[in-house]
C-alpha cells in the first residue's frame, strides 16, 4: 500500500517517516508530487486543518493521505498561540521568531504559571472517502529561554518536568516515544492498518 504524507516540512517529514516505520507501506511525500496544490490551512482547529490537508492531497494524488496539524496551548496566554502556532509571529515567521514572540509575551510570568500543552491531530483520508482522525497531547511548561539543538518549532522552549529538559534536549529516539506527535501517530498506525486490511479485503 502506498500512502502520501501531506507535508513539505522536511523536519516533520522525517519525524513522521520514523513514527510509521515498520508498517507494510510505501511512504511517498509531496516531494514526489511537486505540482500538488498548497493547501490553505484556514481552519480554526488542528483537526480541521489536518483533515483538509489529508482530503485535498488524497484527491489530488489518488493515494491514501496522512496529514497532521499541531497547536501549542499556553494557559497564561488564554490558550494562545493555539492553532496559529506555526505562524504566531507572522506568515513568514521562522521557528526562532515564534519562540521569541512567545517568550516575550510570557515575560514576568512565574515558572509555576507557565503551563501549556502540545496538541497534535493526525488525519487519514482515502480517495474513496474514508476520513479518520486521532489526537495526541503532551503536557509541559514553557521555559524562560531556549535550550537544546534537537527537534524543531517550539521544542527548545517546551520543558518536560519529568525529564527536567526541553524537548530539544531529548534524543530523537526518546522524543519519538513520548511526544504529542508520537502519541497521535501511535494511534494513526492502528488506523492505517485497518485501512490496509479493508483495501486488501476489497481487492481480494
Amino acid at each position: 500500500m502506498h500512502i502520501v504524507l501531506a507535508t513539505r516540512n522536511q523536519h516533520k517529514k522525517q519525524e513522521l517517516i520514523d513514527l510509521l516505520r515498520g508498517l507494510d507501506i510505501t511512504i511517498r511525500t509531496l516531494d514526489d508530487f511537486p505540482e500538488a496544490p498548497e493547501v490553505v490551512e484556514d481552519g480554526d482547529t488542528c483537526e480541521a486543518n489536518a483533515m483538509k490537508k489529508a482530503v485535498e492531497i488524497a484527491q489530488y494524488t489518488g493515494l491514501t493521505a496522512v496529514a497532521d496539524d499541531t497547536g501549542l496551548e499556553v494557559d497564561a496566554l488564554g490558550g494562545r498561540p493555539g492553532v496559529f502556532a506555526a505562524r504566531y509571529a507572522g506568515e513568514q515567521a521562522t521557528y526562532e521568531d515564534n519562540c521569541r514572540k512567545l517568550l516575550q509575551e510570557l515575560q514576568g510570568v512565574p515558572a509555576g504559571r507557565r503551563s501549556g500543552r502540545f496538541v497534535t491531530v493526525a488525519a487519514i483520508a482515502t480517495p474513496e472517502g474514508r476520513r479518520l482522525s486521532v489526537k495526541g497531547v503532551l503536557e509541559g511548561m514553557i521555559a524562560e529561554q531556549p535550550t537544546g539543538s534537537h527537534g524543531f518549532g517550539y521544542d527548545p522552549v517546551f520543558v518536560l518536568p519529568e525529564y527536567g529538559r526541553t524537548l530539544a534536549q531529548l534524543s530523537p529516539e526518546v522524543k519519538n516515544q513520548i511526544s504529542h506527535r508520537a502519541r497521535a501517530f501511535t494511534q494513526a498506525r492502528t488506523l492505517l492498518q485497518q485501512v490496509m486490511a479493508e483495501q486488501h479485503s476489497v481487492g481480494a
